[in-house]
């Protein structure tokens, strides 16, 4: 960040002047004095007191700095918690304040795109690979039981009927859920098919099996 210069009457407003301008403390601050200013006698040739300032950079600071930017555009008032694991490079936000559905999105869209642009500004800004998770109201957990649950109960359809099953549109993060979920499943098999954004998982018999023996609605190591 380049230096922008600040005034006041005295140095304490313009160092007071910058937090306020960088949404900084004075500990998050680099500045230096051009002026200290001057009262002058009796009030005449005043000056004010000049200072060129900036806020340190920290990886942490450019995640909320871009957050903050993005909400005060929304006209949204959001509490940003964030933990970063720099041994691990993993960067954890929770967004926390009212009507945070808006946020989330349709089925967590407009959560990931949110997600996707801060991971950019992130590591834009560091030569490492820094890993972003942006999370609400602990939506991602909540939605990938949603997703593991629906993975198992289309399993259980497309093993009963035979046929294959495709899934609605899904994130490239949710599409992986589902193959993991039944990554290891001896009946069924997954894929994605389409083009973003109606990319889809399609959950399918497994063929081998057929060859093995299929058997009044069962296979024979079901018996």
């Amino acid at each position: 960040m380049d230096f922008k210069e600040y005034t006041g009457k005295n140095l304490d407003e313009a160092l007071a002047n910058a937090q306020a301008d960088l949404s900084a403390t004075s500990d998050e601050i680099e500045y230096e004095v051009v002026d200290k200013g001057s009262t002058g006698l009796l009030g005449l040739g005043s000056r004010p007191a000049l200072i060129k300032a900036r806020k340190n950079f920290s990886i942490e600071g450019t995640a909320v700095d871009f957050l903050k930017d993005v909400f005060r555009s929304m006209n949204m008032e959001v509490e940003i918690e964030l933990r970063y694991n720099e041994i691990e490079k993993e960067m954890n936000i929770e967004l926390i304040g009212d009507d945070m559905g808006i946020l989330i999105g349709k089925r967590g869209q407009t959560l990931d795109s949110l997600q996707y642009l801060t991971s950019l500004v992130v590591n834009k800004a560091t030569d490492e690979h820094i890993r972003v998770k942006l999370d609400i109201e602990n939506y991602r957990e909540r939605r990938e039981e949603t997703l593991v649950n629906l993975a198992k109960n289309i399993a259980r359809k497309v093993k009963k009927n035979r046929h294959e099953i495709e899934l609605e549109p899904m994130s490239p993060n949710e599409r992986r859920i589902i193959h993991s979920t039944l990554q290891k499943d001896h009946y069924v098999t997954t894929r994605s098919e389409g083009e973003e954004p109606y990319r889809h998982v399609v959950v399918a018999p497994k063929r081998d099996r057929d060859e093995r023996g299929y058997r009044g609605g069962r296979y024979r190591d079901e018996d």
